[in-house]
């Protein structure tokens, strides 16, 4: 089994519990402030480096009201946290999430190169264009950004940090003492941008990492967001329900990458996954029908508000026909707002029948033994329906269920990796280094 091809793994750290967890936090073995305790996190990313994975996540926002989820209301900033993970890890990637709506790129730029030096070559970025509106707030702005800009800025800023990222070639500092040269001034670029949205002289500050430099991971379902993610990410979140919707999923990005000329195989498809792992298929079962009995419809109601902009739907009759909210979500998570509206009217549903049904369709196709879920995971990855799999961790008993009962059946059949291949996020996901941009001009000028 090639490193290409095995299964990659990603845990995805929400503490005291993300959208829909609402009762995570009661958990005697979870902290009531695991969400700020970095003791918490860097124990939960050593657990998963133990278990050979390829990267951790952290999932981020900028803008809250009451109803968000509990580990949005009180979270560390992620490449802080990541930082201090790095020095407490040796092989697992750091994924940190950052927007490009309400961050410049240089700052970018310079905070990810500097988490990937301080990890030897194992930073990754997850690039977002905000979807939360009020977020526009925060930053001195009267409204949201609309789809059209924000995604047309989040793809100009992406190039802006890649352009800034190959500032310095690898050899521009040659460090010899005897000679008294620290660096060759030849080997440093200025990169001069200017462009719809950013305008951004350089050159950065720092050098390129063992790496190269930070992954690009990405996440967005609507039109534009699979373009975006076509256009530059090497590896994609995502959700899938079935095996058929993740191959959709992931021919259509791989036909997308293609046709802007980039080599499909280095598109990762990674999506997000829910667990429920019991010693039976049975057990198995009766504890994901428990779950699904803990959710709290008041709470589902309010959360219910957050892609429409955080509506207030709680203001409105539940045994009345779902209400027309006008444009609410549309300079917010617009694909998931339409969704919702599209499903109350070709049901006819009332408010009351979609917060019920998103309380109902919480199904999980990787329910059951560990062989059973060991199976299905292997099924969908042979299948092409995925590349890698990012599991939520809370409770660490149940993250062991999945790397002390499910990865050993995956590892014996040569599903996952018994060891580390590489010290780099690149070289565990099998990505190519990229060629410092500069170095490869000049290579090409002396060829000629």
């Amino acid at each position: 089994m090639t490193n290409r091809r095995q299964l990659k793994l990603g845990a995805v750290l929400l503490g005291v519990g993300g959208p829909g967890q609402h009762n995570t936090w009661l958990d005697p073995e979870i902290p009531g402030d695991a969400s700020v305790d970095i003791r918490w996190y860097i124990a939960r990313a050593q657990e998963a480096e133990a278990a050979k994975f390829d990267h951790v996540f952290i999932v981020d926002s900028q803008f809250i009201t009451p109803n968000s989820p509990n580990h949005y209301l009180n979270r560390l900033e992620p490449l802080t946290l990541l930082s201090a993970v790095a020095v407490h890890t040796t092989h697992i990637g750091l994924v940190g999430t950052l927007t490009t709506s309400y961050n410049d790129p240089f700052n970018v730029a310079r905070r990810l190169a500097s988490l990937d030096l301080i990890s030897g070559g194992r930073a990754g970025w997850n690039v977002v264009a905000t979807g939360d509106g009020g977020t526009a707030g925060n930053y001195g702005r009267a409204e949201h950004y609309d789809y059209a800009t924000r995604y047309g800025r989040a793809l100009e800023h992406v190039l802006v940090v890649q352009g800034l990222w190959d500032s310095y070639e690898d050899d521009a500092f040659p460090r010899d003492k005897e000679r008294g040269v620290f660096f060759d001034p030849s080997k440093q670029h200025p990169l001069n941008h200017v462009g719809e949205h950013f305008s951004v002289v350089g050159p950065l500050n720092i050098q390129r990492s063992p790496q190269g430099r930070p992954v690009i991971f990405q996440a967005g379902d609507s039109d534009e967001g699979r373009d975006l993610g076509a256009s530059i990410a090497e590896a994609i979140f995502t959700h899938a329900q079935t095996i058929e919707q993740g191959q959709a999923f992931a021919n259509d990005i791989r036909a997308r990458a293609a046709a802007k000329g980039r080599d499909p195989e280095n598109v990762l498809i990674v999506p997000g996954i829910s667990l429920v792992i019991a010693d039976t298929d049975a057990k198995a079962r009766d504890k994901e029908r428990a779950l699904r009995g803990s959710k709290d419809f008041d709470r589902a109601l309010r959360e219910l508000g957050r892609p429409f902009g955080w509506h207030d739907f709680t203001r409105y009759d539940l045994d009345a026909p779902f209400p027309d909210v006008g444009d609410a979500g549309d300079r917010s998570f617009r694909t998931q707002a339409e969704r919702i509206k599209k499903l109350a009217r070709d049901n006819g549903y009332t408010l009351r029948q979609v917060v019920q049904h998103t309380l109902d369709s919480w199904r999980s196709p990787f329910v059951g033994s560990p062989l059973t879920v060991a199976n299905e995971i292997q099924r969908w990855f042979e299948a092409g329906a995925f590349d890698g799999v990012n599991v939520t961790v809370n409770a660490p008993s149940e993250f062991a269920r999945f790397t002390d009962g499910v990865l050993p059946i995956l590892r014996e059949r040569g599903v996952v990796r018994r060891e580390y291949e590489a010290s780099t996020l690149r070289g565990n996901l099998g990505l190519p280094v990229p060629e410092n941009a500069h170095t490869a001009k000049r290579l090409i000028g002396a060829s000629r």
